[in-house]
């Protein structure tokens, strides 16, 4: 739908963003969105690494053909000397972190193969929609977010530029909605792993509102004890790990 298509009719957007292989969590968010029935659905990156199925995951978003950028766990697989230069910046104390994302990633691309990895390099880094802006963290940069307590002036410096009424980003898991001056900025959170504490699925839906885009965030239920066996079964590096955040819908140290 076109720019103008949004401001003649109301017009409802989902984003959902952060499935990191989870397709148990997917599954649950898909019916869902059978019930919402939104017009139109994005996808905000960070599709496939992580979870117990990365490559059917990745091919059920393809076939729902939802247009989408790439997170830096999409660009991490596509690009392995983004991890490595991301990790090598930061402190001494998350190395084990970054050692275990490295293993994860490493399965995840051999999973996937070479045909996947292609299509995730061909997303582009944001995608406009109506008075909706999407980024995976923030402009240029699929690497870096601000978190939800960051203050206004730094949502505003972040993401005026991308000079939308209403911008979405996903990347830190943790949703939230806020107005920031003209702009309202809003976080999807994270469909297959959560990090605030409440381990179900998060997306957004945007609804058009007497022509004012309105975001609120949408939580789903789904089997997460299913979800931990099927990590553990495939056989996963760090499968343990990734289940006991999964549990706890918290980030916590390998």
């Amino acid at each position: 739908m076109q720019e103008c298509g949004w401001m003649v009719q109301a017009m409802r957007m989902a984003i959902v963003s952060d499935i990191h292989g989870n397709l148990t969590a997917l599954e649950a968010v898909l019916a869902d969105l059978r019930e919402t029935a939104p017009d139109l659905v994005l996808h905000g990156g960070d599709l496939a690494d992580n979870g117990s199925a990365p490559a059917e995951t990745l091919d059920r978003i393809r076939a729902l053909r939802w247009r989408g950028v790439f997170g830096n766990t999409d660009e991490m697989l596509f690009a392995p000397e983004k991890l490595k230069a991301f990790a090598d910046a930061q402190q001494p104390g998350l190395r084990p972190v970054f050692a275990a994302v490295e293993a994860i990633a490493d399965a995840a691309r051999e999973a996937l193969g070479d045909e996947r990895l292609a299509w995730l390099r061909g997303l582009g880094a944001s995608v406009a929609e109506g008075p909706v802006a999407l980024v995976h963290a923030s402009p240029g940069d699929a690497w870096r977010a601000p978190p939800p307590e960051a203050s206004d002036a730094v949502l505003e410096a972040t993401f005026a530029a991308l000079d939308k009424p209403v911008i979405v980003y996903g990347h830190i898991h943790r949703p939230f909605v806020r107005r920031v001056g003209v702009m309202v900025v809003a976080n999807t959170g994270s469909v297959g792993l959560a990090y605030d504490g409440d381990p179900r699925a998060s997306y957004l839906l945007i609804d058009d509102a007497e022509r004012e885009a309105s975001p609120t965030v949408r939580r789903v239920a789904y089997d997460v004890e299913l979800e931990c066996r099927r990590i553990i079964e495939r056989g996963a590096p760090h499968a343990e790990w990734v289940a006991a955040m999964l549990r706890s819908g918290r980030f916590q140290m390998p």
